[in-house]
């Protein structure tokens, strides 16, 4: 059977993951969270992984709707 390479994990705009990871470690630090700077997080409970993720995704939706908003204020412009 043949392999499908669509990982969800893969990432859309290459070079953002710079600053994915600095979101990573930043969102860490605010939970409290002590993220090995080798980036293994095998350690982390289930839990704290998914502190992290959640609210990597909850900082993204808000830059996002940030985006959209300033470009829907510019529409009216011209």
């Amino acid at each position: 059977m043949a392999q499908n390479n669509n990982s969800s994990n893969d990432l859309v705009v290459r070079q953002a993951s710079g600053a994915l990871d600095q979101m990573k470690y930043e969102i860490a630090q605010e939970l409290g969270i002590s993220f090995p700077q080798d980036g293994y997080a095998g350690n982390l409970t289930s839990y704290e992984n998914g502190s992290i993720g959640g609210f990597i995704t909850k900082r993204l939706v808000t830059l996002a709707e940030q985006q959209l908003a300033g470009q829907a204020g510019q529409a009216g412009q011209f």
